[in-house]
């Protein structure tokens, strides 16, 4: 029973176009323990059980809040589910990692090392030379940027059909882009047994996330920008980047740079523009910014 009820929750997740990936993964395995103790209806004390058992405080704050949304959606068609009180198991929040904003100079640095990287053909290096390039010109998220395919680029720009939570967008790229993936694709063209990928290796399919992490990792070590253990450069952080370099060069007008924001968290396929807001305190340019127009408006209303 609780197997096919969670099974209707997903498929109305994904109907919303939602991936629901982890979630549903997360409760069938919550069916399964409910169905191990024959219970046909949520209760909090068996929502409460099966959070108990995960192995840290914030895998069962995530188990928790995953199996109420679930208790909340069957509880409007049978009140006999019940939906245990918000937040018992706390409000933890993943904390951000700070961004590595990375300079011109040091993305010129890692995308020239990137030619260097070895391969079964020499269109490997020119991959993640583009990529990486591709990466830093336009804040794409990795999985974007992997799951393009060569007939997405277009003279109006870069059509992403695999963005997050399914949503597709129209992204510009400067000319110079645009001019070196063309040179790119040339290349790309010769390989006969490539895939549709925009991106490929001498297999002909594109690298995986894990494997263009771990690119960018040793060349990023290499350059001696990331020690071997501790914090340092990340792939995202060319998205970072890009953001904030592009807010920075708003200059200080409060008004302009909120204009921008919009269409920032547009460009780079925010679902929320609280997500884009973020970038704001990310780099002490913008702090500054920041505190000095709170700080005006505060000497204003003094006054």
């Amino acid at each position: 029973m609780m197997q096919h009820h969670v099974g209707r929750y997903i498929l109305l997740q994904r109907t919303l176009g939602k991936k629901f990936c982890a979630q549903e993964k997360s409760l069938n395995k919550f069916a399964t323990f409910a169905g191990a103790r024959s219970a046909t209806h949520m209760t909090a004390a068996l929502i409460l059980e099966w959070a108990g058992t995960a192995s840290t405080p914030n895998a069962a704050r995530i188990r928790f809040d995953q199996a109420r949304a679930l208790a909340k959606f069957l509880h409007g068609e049978d009140a006999r589910h019940e939906i245990p009180a918000a937040g018992l198991l706390g409000r933890g929040r993943r904390q951000r990692p700070a961004p590595y904003i990375l300079t011109p100079d040091q993305i010129a640095l890692i995308m020239a090392e990137a030619l260097k990287v070895p391969g079964r053909a020499p269109i490997s290096a020119l991959t993640y030379h583009h990529l990486f390039g591709l990466l830093a010109s336009t804040g794409l998220r990795i999985s974007e940027a992997l799951s393009l395919q060569s007939d997405d680029l277009t003279v109006d720009g870069l059509m992403v059909r695999s963005g997050k939570f399914g949503k597709s967008r129209l992204v510009p790229v400067h000319a110079s882009t645009q001019s070196a993936l063309d040179c790119y694709l040339a290349t790309r063209r010769k390989i006969s047994s490539a895939s549709d990928d925009l991106f490929v290796l001498g297999h002909g399919r594109a690298p995986t996330k894990t494997r263009a992490h771990v690119v960018f990792v040793r060349i990023v070590r290499q350059l001696g920008y990331r020690k071997s253990t501790g914090s340092g450069p990340r792939l995202h952080d060319l998205r970072h980047t890009f953001a904030v370099r592009s807010l920075e060069a708003c200059g200080s007008d409060p008004q302009v740079i909120l204009q921008h924001m919009r269409a920032l968290s547009t460009y780079l396929g925010h679902a929320d523009i609280s997500n884009t807001y973020w970038y704001l305190e990310s780099t002490p340019v913008l702090l500054r910014i920041i505190s000095s127009a709170a700080e005006g408006a505060w000497i204003g209303g003094a006054e």
